[in-house]
């Protein structure tokens, strides 16, 4: 696990490609009738990019930049961080209510009305308790997995509210990536995929 955050070049070819994916075992029985079970509590999230220009002429290695990352994560080996930066950011988002003796909660947040967990946190996010704002540090803390542990119980029935912004934990789908050279020192590379992983 590395905590590395995927670059951001220039070259990259407008309309990310972002999709949700669940896994179900459907059974059918002969008379049609189905038995379905789900696996997944929430979706993973693939990512496929493509990147029209990556330059590799003195100053701009932008080839060598993504390369780089690449080979550094050893293709599908090691998970890194990724921004996307139209799905990054909550504000006052409802993690749920203090519950008896419980000190820690997991950061969540909706998108199209379903709840999913945060796993990794961008910069440090700000926590209201009952509509009190809590001070990082002496209130709280946040794990790197997107933990919430509060330093002591709180009063049992208060919401626990939070704002900040988040990174997607993914991994690279293959182990090879292809790179095509367009003209001179002017290169493509049209697909990126990765994928989010639970923890």
């Amino acid at each position: 696990m590395s905590n590395a955050i995927f670059p951001k070049l220039p070259g990259i070819k407008w309309g990310m490609s972002k999709t949700p994916i669940w896994r179900t075992r459907v059974q059918t029985s002969a008379s049609g009738r189905e038995l379905r079970a789900g696996y997944y509590s929430y979706p993973l999230w693939k990512f496929s990019l493509s990147f029209e220009v990556l330059r590799n002429l003195g100053s701009l290695q932008e080839l060598e930049t993504l390369a780089g990352f690449f080979n550094a994560r050893r293709g599908s080996f090691e998970s890194f961080l990724f921004e996307d930066e139209s799905d990054n950011t909550v504000n006052n988002q409802l993690i749920g209510t203090v519950r008896a003796g419980q000190t820690q909660y997991q950061l969540v947040r909706e998108f199209g009305g379903f709840i999913e967990p945060v796993l990794a946190v961008k910069g440090t996010p700000t926590v209201k308790v009952g509509g009190v704002l809590k001070a990082v540090g002496t209130d709280y803390a946040v794990s790197p997995d997107g933990v919430l542990v509060f330093k002591t119980a709180l009063t049992t029935g208060q919401p626990i509210i939070w704002s900040g912004q988040f990174y997607f934990r993914v991994r690279f789908l293959r182990d090879d990536a292809s790179f095509e050279n367009v003209f001179a020192h002017l290169w493509a590379a049209k697909k990126i995929e990765f994928q989010t992983v639970k923890k």
